[in-house]
């Protein structure tokens, strides 16, 4: 069956940030020395050439629907550097009238006024790595700025003209109790952005935490944790769209909602991922991840980290994977739509998690219930080959 190609976004990864915090697992660096930003950007620029020369054909004539600046942290590079990149991007695509363009900021990097700059650049969306509204909370997790530098900074991209703002939040920290869980929620709704990211800090590999874990709160007072603070965010006019994402009406974030729902995205940038669908399949390219390396590709073959189609085994679960985090659920055709398959090839896992009461009896739509979303990692665990 021939895959219906899906909307597309482009993720732009920016690997460096100015010190790398203790629980992040992401693909950043610390900043040594002096960075080549500028000729990262034309590095960026030469990728997004050699991916279209490589896959040219299940290109042609989609445009760009999202953009994202993840890192690391991209506030590092200057205005006049994401405005090259953004019009360098326009050049060779399509971009939509209405796309969203996201750009992650860490409020210590950010320099007042700067927001400007952005916006002229062609930024309409800005993400701030907030985590705690608790200055001791904020440096054990290693961050560089202050509550009162977050604060601020919210404002002055306000006060710029950017009405789209993401405020991002960790909870179930070190020693925290849901009295300061809640106070970091409330701090954030009082600064009324658009979006509220709401995300567990969980200890992953390979991270500073993980070799000397923090004393967290445990499983049932995370949980407590998570359903107090649904219930405030609620209350402040942030509907739960997503496992961990809460936006005022009609402010969902577009670039997720297409990860989510298994659209395709172009990944550039050291270590970044992409998924794009063609006549073949699903096919996952990502790039080598040593920003050093990466420039040194400068869009030559070297750039690929790997390279491959996703196995009819493996789709069912990658699928899920990121569909059944939407609360809404999407709807059962699109499997067939964005996988190539046919239903049957899920309908012993939709029988289990039905039985078990973790989805939704609806023919028509893919949802879980709300033990499904509390369990959500064994529902998707039971579509694995």
């Amino acid at each position: 069956m021939t895959l219906i190609p899906p909307p597309l976004s482009l993720y732009v990864h920016m690997p460096w940030c100015v010190r790398k915090c203790p629980y992040c697992d992401f693909n950043s660096h610390g900043v040594r020395g002096t960075p080549e930003y500028a000729t990262y950007v034309d590095v960026l620029l030469a990728d997004l050439d050699a991916d279209l020369r490589d896959m040219g054909e299940a290109l042609h004539g989609r445009s760009i629907g999202t953009v994202f600046f993840g890192g690391g942290t991209p506030s590092l590079f200057s205005p006049e550097l994401v405005g090259r990149f953004l019009d360098g991007a326009k050049k060779r695509f399509a971009f939509a009238h209405d796309a969203e363009v996201t750009l992650e900021t860490n409020p210590g990097t950010v320099e007042h006024g700067r927001f400007d700059g952005y916006l002229a650049a062609g930024v309409n969306r800005i993400s701030f790595g907030v985590q705690s509204f608790d200055n001791t909370k904020l440096h054990r997790l290693g961050r560089i700025h202050s509550a009162s530098e977050a604060a601020n900074a919210v404002r002055s991209a306000q006060d710029a003209g950017l009405d789209n703002i993401n405020i991002d939040l960790m909870y179930a920290l070190p020693e925290q109790d849901l009295a300061g869980a809640l106070d970091d929620v409330d701090k954030a709704i009082a600064l009324a952005p658009t979006h509220i990211s709401h995300y567990q800090l969980t200890l992953e590999p390979n991270t500073a935490f993980a070799a000397n874990p923090p004393p967290l709160p445990d499983d049932d007072a995370a949980w407590a944790i998570q359903e107090a603070c649904e219930v405030r965010l609620a209350e402040g006019g942030y509907g739960q769209y997503e496992v961990s994402a809460y936006a005022q009406a009609g402010r969902r974030c577009a670039h997720n909602l297409n990860y989510w729902r298994f659209g395709d995205y172009l990944g550039i940038g050291a270590g970044a991922h992409g998924k794009i669908s063609d006549a073949s399949g699903v096919r996952r390219r990502w790039k080598t991840r040593l920003p050093a390396a990466y420039l040194a590709s400068a869009g030559q073959p070297a750039r690929i980290g790997g390279d491959g189609y996703v196995g009819a085994d493996d789709l069912p679960f990658e699928y899920m994977l990121n569909a059944l985090r939407l609360i809404d659920g999407v709807p059962m055709a699109d499997f067939t739509q964005r996988t190539g398959l046919p239903p049957e090839t899920i309908a012993q896992g939709l029988a289990l998690c039905l039985r078990r009461g973790w989805l939704v009896d609806d023919p028509s739509v893919l949802r879980t219930t709300a033990l499904g979303q509390r369990f959500l990692n064994d529902v998707i665990e039971a579509f694995m080959a």
